[in-house]
């Protein structure tokens, strides 16, 4: 019988795993991918918007040349922290399901079965793409992930959306020989756009450079071409990858099977009390990105990195 279980070896579950050591538990991280895998899995060419210090955990110093850091960096920062301090990770170990036991839960992975006092859900946000729901999106050519703009050298590419990654994704692979066209459902790019990159979109936008189709929305795609809704009428334009950079979301099945409850008014916003982040489920808590449902933009590491002590301490002041 563990006093702890982690799902989730990302920043914010390696944080958890951080205090629980520091506090004396017994604990085991699983993780269903690689270590820290939602951060692996990012562009290769992904810079941080913010600065080390704030990307630290357990005090642990973040030091880099850069002055933002990037996933290299990010990478090895986080696996040095979790080798340094023997955390018990089980990396590749998916949680398929957990039961309520009287006062203790059971998790079982697709590797083993695990009997723990306490969990913490860090899962993230990462894993399940926001769909578009039109005809064509299961073409082989519709990528809902990006990993290095060499790929769309000399390729007719659609970019969905107007967010950091859209925008990220549009530029990069333009200075790699890509005709872009951006597709934007609302009349601009995104105010949270990074700020040193603004303004190259912007300019990139003006000088036709960068295709951008504003109050519009893609509707159909084919092996060779797409159909966009534009405030001018529907248009066709020849294509040969479409990058739905449209978002991605917790996995809210998860949770539900789990028997957290969800906010019902299409966020999904999972119920916790904000104070210690235990959620409807004694013993169960949230951390991270996933308690912001739908909205996952309100939490990142350096917002909730917090979460990680308030945790600890309730589940050691409910020891004591």
């Amino acid at each position: 019988m563990l006093d702890l279980i982690i799902i989730g070896g990302g920043p914010i579950g390696l944080t958890c795993g951080l205090a629980a050591q520091k506090a004396g538990l017994s604990f085991l991280i699983l993780e269903k991918g690689t270590l820290v895998n939602s951060l692996y899995n990012y562009p290769s060419t992904m810079t941080f918007f913010s600065t080390s210090e704030k990307l630290e955990i357990g005090g642990y110093p973040f030091a880099t040349t850069h002055t933002k850091p990037n996933r290299a960096d990010a990478l090895e920062y986080y696996r040095r922290v979790s080798l340094a301090n023997n955390l018990p990770l089980q990396l590749f170990e998916e949680v398929k399901s957990v039961e309520r036991k009287e006062d203790n839960y059971t998790i079982m992975s697709n590797k083993g079965t695990y009997e723990a006092k306490n969990i913490v859900v860090a899962t993230g946000f990462y894993d399940i793409s926001v769909n578009l729901d039109i005809p064509g999106e299961d073409l082989p050519k519709v990528k809902h992930y990006y990993q290095d703009p060499h790929f769309y050298t000399l390729q007719k590419v659609v970019v969905v959306g107007a967010s950091n990654s859209s925008v990220d994704v549009a530029l990069e692979t333009y200075r790699k020989g890509a005709e872009v066209t951006m597709v934007v459902r609302g009349s601009e790019i995104s105010s949270r756009v990074k700020y040193w990159v603004k303004p190259d979109i912007l300019n990139r936008i003006e000088e036709g450079s960068i295709k951008a189709h504003f109050n519009s929305n893609l509707k159909a795609i084919r092996e060779h071409e797409v159909d966009i809704e534009t405030p001018d009428g529907l248009i066709t334009i020849a294509n040969d990858f479409v990058m739905a950079m449209t978002g991605y979301k917790p996995n809210f099945n998860f949770l539900q099977k789990m028997g957290i409850n969800l906010s019902d008014d299409g966020k999904y916003i999972p119920q916790y009390n904000p104070k210690t982040m235990e959620t409807n489920l004694p013993g169960v808590y949230l951390a991270g990105v996933v308690c912001g449902g739908m909205d996952t933009h309100l939490w990142f590491i350096e917002n909730s990195r917090v979460h990680a002590e308030m945790i600890l301490n309730d589940i050691t002041a409910k020891r004591k």
